[in-house]
């Protein structure tokens, strides 16, 4: 019974641990700049959890924008593990498209 006991607390210190932010806001925006290679004029940030654990990560968008509503010569979207600060992805919009 124990043995059961310390195992339940061993899984939910691991899980609690992998749902912590450790990364902030301002670490994330710095992270997502060096992966791009244009200088953004705008940037927008979002705390987003996914999966069951709940694992948080940034969503970091940094854009140039036209003239036109809604078209930007630059964009991309980079998501950073808010826990490690690890970038899991970067999608990067050809310019002038919507």
């Amino acid at each position: 019974m124990i043995a059961a006991v310390l195992v339940l607390a061993f899984i939910v210190a691991q899980t609690c641990q992998k749902s912590q932010i450790r990364v902030d806001k301002d670490q994330a925006i710095a992270t997502a700049k060096e992966r791009i290679e244009f200088t953004p004029e705008r940037t927008q940030v979002r705390m987003l959890r996914q999966g069951i654990t709940s694992k948080p990560y940034w969503i970091v968008s940094l854009s140039v924008p036209t003239d036109q509503e809604d078209v930007f010569s630059q964009l991309a979207l980079v998501k950073i593990d808010a826990n490690n600060g690890k970038v899991e992805s970067v999608r990067i919009q050809r310019p002038g498209s919507r």
